[in-house]
C-alpha cells in the first residue's frame, strides 16, 4: 500500500450529503471545466483530513505533487466556498499559487529534498496578514486593493520553509468581534461547515471554515481576545494562541497591539506544532519578541506524548459553571475530565482564582485608532491614512460603523493614556493572581470549555454566547490551546477544550492537547464538503488567475 493510500485507509468514512438531506453532491465538472469538455485523466488526490506528514510522505514516494495539492484545493474552494454550500470563507485566491507549486516540485525532483519543513503545504492565511504578492484588506472594503510592501514576518517564515500561500480568508471586519465573521470585503457572513445556519465565531472564522472543510491543508489566524481559539472550537480544529512575544506581530493589521497574537489553526495538534516551530522566534521588527529565541523550544514536535502522568490539571470552576453554560457542553467537559484522568493526569476540581470576577474588570484600552494608523503609515500607497478617513468613506459593514466611530474618540497614546495605564496595571494584578493560584494549588495547567455554549445561529446576537477565551489568556499574555472536545446537538455542533498555562509553556500545552486528541479522536470532517471524485483539469491556471471572488 502506498503512503497516501495508507493514510486514506485509516481515516473515518465520510457521511453522505444526500443522506443528510441538506445539499446535493456537486457535479465535479462545475469546478474547473465546463460539463461539455472532456475530463482530463488526473484524478483529485484525497485531501480530506490530510496532514503535513502524510503529504510529505506521499511527495517523497512520488505519488503526490504540490501542483496536484494546489489544483485540488482550488477546485474545492470553487466547489464548496463559491458554489454548493458557499461557506463564504475566502476573500481571494493567490494567482501565483500554481507557479509556486511548480517551482517546489521542480526543486524536489532536482535535489531529492524539500525546501523546508512546510514544503508544498498550501496555507489559508487570514486577510489581516500582509502578503507582498496580494492585497491585505482586514476584511474591509475600505482597504480593498491595499497592497503592502512585503510579507508579514510569519508569512515570510512559512514561505521560507516551502509553504504556499493558497488564499486569503475572510474575517470579522478589522477583527472587531468574537461573535461572528462578517465584514464588507465580501458580502455576507462566513458559515459554519458543520451546520450552515451557524456562525464560525470570530474573527478568524474564514480560516476556520476553510481548514475545517479541507479547502487548504493548514491555516494562520490571529487572536486578540478569542479569534484563533473560538473559531477553532466552533469548527472542530486545533488553535494555538502563543505567549505574547513568542511570535512576531510585524505585518499584521492590529486590533489592540499589546494583545494581538498570530498563530496556527489546523486539524491536528501535530500540524499546529509544525507551524509553531516555523513562526516562533525573535523578530527585530517586533520588540515584544526579544526573548522569543531564548525561551522557545528547539521543536514543539518533541513535546508530543501519549501520557499525562505527572501533569496536574486545574479545573477553573468559576469559568466552567457560568450562569448560562449549556448542559450538553458541560457534559462533554465532565467526560473530558475523566479522560484526562485516564491519561494519568491529576485533575484538581477545587481549583479557583480568588477574586476573579473583580479582577476581570478595568482591562480595556481602546487603542485601535492609534495602532491602525501606525499600520496604515507603513503602506506604500494606503487607500486611507486615518481612521477618520475610513469612517468618512463609509466603506465598512453597517454593523461595524458604530464601533469605528467609537474608536475615533480615542485620541491619545496608549503609553500615556490614563485608561490604558490603568488597564495594564490591572492586567498585572490578574497575572499575579493566576500565578499565585496555580502555585498554591500545585497545578501545571488549567482547563475549561473554550465556549460554554454551542455555535449560535447566524444573526443571533442575543442568546448566551459562552465565550471564555478572553477571560485569562489575552490579559495575562499567557498561552492557551483549544482542541476538539466533542459535539452537541445530536453530534452536529463542535465544542472545544481550552488548556492554559504560564508564560512560555507551549510545549506542555502541546503535550496535553496531543495526548487528549490521540486518546479521544473527536475531530471529524464536515459532511458539507466531501471528497471531489472527478478529474483535475489539465491546467488550473485559470482558477488561480483572478484574486477576487
Amino acid at each position: 500500500m502506498t503512503p497516501l493510500s495508507a493514510a486514506v485507509a485509516k481515516r473515518p468514512p465520510e457521511t453522505s450529503l444526500n443522506a443528510l438531506g441538506r445539499i446535493p453532491v456537486l457535479a465535479t465538472c462545475v469546478v474547473l471545466i465546463s460539463c461539455g469538455e472532456a475530463a482530463p485523466a488526473h484524478p483529485y488526490p484525497d485531501v480530506i483530513e490530510l496532514t503535513i506528514s502524510e503529504a510529505h510522505e506521499a511527495m517523497l514516494a512520488g505519488e503526490l505533487t504540490a501542483r496536484a495539492l494546489v489544483e485540488t484545493y482550488l477546485a474545492r474552494i470553487e466547489a464548496f466556498d463559491r458554489n454548493g454550500p458557499a461557506f463564504n470563507a475566502i476573500i481571494a485566491v493567490n494567482p501565483g499559487a500554481l507557479a509556486r507549486a511548480d517551482s517546489l516540485d521542480d526543486h524536489l525532483e532536482r535535489h531529492g529534498a524539500f525546501v523546508g519543513a512546510l514544503h508544498g503545504v498550501p496555507v489559508i492565511v487570514k486577510d489581516n496578514y500582509d502578503t507582498g504578492d496580494m492585497p491585505t484588506t482586514g476584511g474591509s472594503a475600505s482597504l480593498l486593493g491595499s497592497q503592502p510592501a512585503d510579507d508579514a514576518f510569519q508569512v515570510r517564515r512559512i514561505r521560507e520553509e516551502g509553504a504556499i500561500v493558497l488564499a486569503k480568508s475572510n474575517l470579522a471586519e478589522f477583527a472587531f468581534t468574537a461573535m461572528e465573521t462578517v465584514g464588507s470585503a465580501i458580502p455576507g457572513w462566513t458559515f459554519n461547515p458543520y451546520r450552515l445556519n451557524r456562525v464560525t465565531a470570530g474573527s478568524s472564522g474564514g480560516t476556520a471554515a476553510a481548514v475545517a472543510a479541507n479547502l487548504g491543508l493548514v491555516g494562520l489566524g490571529t487572536d486578540t481576545g478569542n479569534s484563533i481559539r473560538g473559531p477553532a472550537a466552533h469548527t472542530a480544529l486545533v488553535g494555538i494562541r502563543a505567549t505574547q512575544g513568542l511570535a512576531s506581530r510585524d505585518g499584521i493589521i492590529p486590533l489592540f497591539a499589546h494583545r494581538d497574537v498570530g498563530g496556527p489553526m489546523t486539524r491536528t495538534v501535530e500540524d499546529a506544532a509544525r507551524i509553531l516551530d516555523v513562526i516562533a522566534g525573535t523578530d527585530p521588527s517586533d520588540p515584544v519578541t526579544e526573548m522569543a529565541d531564548a525561551r522557545r523550544e528547539a521543536s514543539y514536535l518533541e513535546s508530543l506524548a501519549d501520557s499525562l502522568v505527572g501533569v496536574s490539571v486545574g479545573v477553573v470552576g468559576q469559568i466552567v459553571h457560568g450562569e448560562s453554560a449549556d448542559d450538553e457542553v458541560l457534559a462533554l467537559f465532565e467526560r473530558t475530565l475523566e479522560e484526562l484522568g485516564d491519561l494519568g493526569a491529576e485533575v484538581v476540581e477545587g481549583f479557583e482564582i480568588p477574586g476573579l470576577d473583580s479582577l476581570r474588570r478595568g482591562l480595556y484600552c481602546p487603542r485601535f485608532r492609534h495602532d491602525l494608523e501606525r499600520y496604515l503609515s507603513s503602506l506604500p500607497d494606503p487607500r486611507a491614512s486615518t481612521l477618520a478617513e475610513i469612517a468618512a468613506g463609509g466603506d465598512v459593514h453597517v454593523t461595524v460603523m458604530p464601533r469605528v466611530l467609537s474608536f475615533l474618540e480615542f485620541e491619545g497614546d496608549p503609553a500615556t493614556d490614563e485608561r490604558c495605564l490603568t488597564a495594564r496595571a490591572n492586567e498585572d494584578r490578574l497575572r499575579r493572581a493566576v500565578d499565585d493560584a496555580m502555585t498554591a494549588w500545585g497545578v501545571d495547567v488549567v482547563v475549561y470549555p473554550t465556549w460554554n455554549n454551542p455555535p449560535r445561529l447566524v444573526g443571533d446576537l442575543s442568546t448566551p454566547h459562552g465565550n471564555n477565551s478572553p477571560i485569562l489568556s489575552p490579559p495575562t499574555g499567557y498561552p492557551a490551546v483549544t482542541v476538539p472536545m466533542g459535539y452537541t446537538r445530536g453530534g452536529t455542533l463542535p465544542a472545544g477544550l481550552q488548556i492554559l498555562g504560564p508564560a512560555w509553556s507551549e510545549s506542555l500545552l502541546v503535550r496535553v492537547a496531543y495526548a487528549y486528541e490521540q486518546a479521544t479522536r473527536h475531530r471529524r470532517p464536515p459532511a458539507t464538503a466531501p471528497r471531489l471524485t472527478g478529474s483535475r483539469a489539465a491546467s488550473a491556471d485559470g482558477a488561480a488567475a483572478g484574486e477576487g471572488r
